[in-house]
């Protein structure tokens, strides 16, 4: 045989040579629930060793994180029921203890990148992305919005925008209305393919966000979809986008390749909650190594074409890699 690909197998070293990509923690994103309040730092039942962090906590967590190699975050708040109602109004607010944490972690920290989330349900007395009136989910209604709480969380200082909504036309709105205020620089990740998944249960549990009523099927995306996907891209790319999501991950490798094959701009990935939590409770009964396996996930997301990987993992794996160096 000439051929015996074996021979690029045969030492760790060896492998090392041959390795095709190499994922590193720049590229991953470590995600921060968010509280109001001090000294707050609330655990998570159906997400394993992650927390509501108040301000101060958060800060204690993003040193950690940095100390490893990890630089962005993605903030989502939990946000009393008292403060939410139809029109969202709390997420523009001055009050918005989640603005006010925005400008604290770039003072402390101007080297990070924060990523935020533009969405009416962490605010919405419906629980839903969008503006609801008599049940339905009214798309054009929710653009101005979205606008609102763009602008609020630009002048917050934060450094790339996550519309997650799903609502039609929602970039290239939001694309104007910085523009219009200035904010040329604020940079916009699409949630270009958020599919209506079973794997986000953990995250609404964090954040109290599930709908009273119905669900997301109408504006999150079928997951039998592949085509759709590409609509989306196309769409989020001609308004504006600097980046594309893909959200849930690892289920959705295909969607993450065809993407990147399709499309000059940077594509993320969000490695989310129920996916997090299974390697988690698997580990926990024994019945596989939490760390070899959020590593091979990881980088499978990598190698389908991911540049960027949002995941509740990231922390770990950075520690993992800086560990073994």
């Amino acid at each position: 045989m000439l051929q015996r690909p074996r021979r690029n197998r045969k030492s760790a070293a060896i492998r090392g040579l041959a390795e095709e990509i190499h994922l590193t923690p720049q590229h991953l994103v470590q995600p921060l629930f968010l509280v109001d309040g001090m000294k707050k730092k609330n655990a998570i039942k159906s997400l394993p060793n992650i927390f509501q962090l108040s301000i101060d906590q958060s800060l204690k967590e993003i040193e950690a994180c940095l100390k490893v190699g990890v630089a962005s975050f993605i903030l989502f708040p939990a946000v009393e029921e008292k403060l939410k109602n139809k029109t969202a109004t709390y997420s523009y607010s001055s009050k918005n203890f989640y603005l006010k944490a925005i400008k604290t972690f770039k003072k402390e920290f101007p080297e990070i990148c924060l990523i935020s989330d533009v969405a009416m349900d962490p605010y919405s007395s419906d629980g839903h992305d969008g503006y609801v009136e008599n049940g339905k989910i009214m798309n054009d209604k929710t653009l101005p919005i979205l606008a609102k709480m763009s602008l609020a969380q630009a002048e917050a200082g934060i450094d790339i925008l996550g519309p997650s909504d799903m609502m039609d036309g929602r970039v290239g709105y939001i694309r104007q209305a910085l523009d219009e205020a200035g904010f040329t620089e604020t940079s916009i990740v699409s949630y270009t393919a958020k599919y209506a998944s079973a794997f986000y249960g953990p995250f609404r549990d964090a954040l109290d966000s599930a709908p009273k009523s119905g669900d997301k099927k109408t504006y999150q995306m079928n997951p039998a979809n592949k085509r759709e996907a590409l609509l989306e891209a196309d769409l989020d790319f001609a308004e504006g986008a600097d980046f594309m999501m893909v959200k849930p991950a690892s289920v959705y490798l295909d969607i993450i390749h065809v993407l990147k094959q399709q499309f000059p701009i940077p594509i993320a990935a969000y490695h989310v909650s129920g996916e997090y939590a299974m390697l988690q409770a698997a580990a926990k009964n024994g019945w596989l190594d939490y760390q070899q396996c959020l590593d091979e996930t990881l980088l499978s997301i990598y190698r389908a074409g991911a540049d960027v990987i949002i995941s509740y993992g990231a922390k770990d794996f950075a520690d993992n890699k800086k560990r073994k160096a």
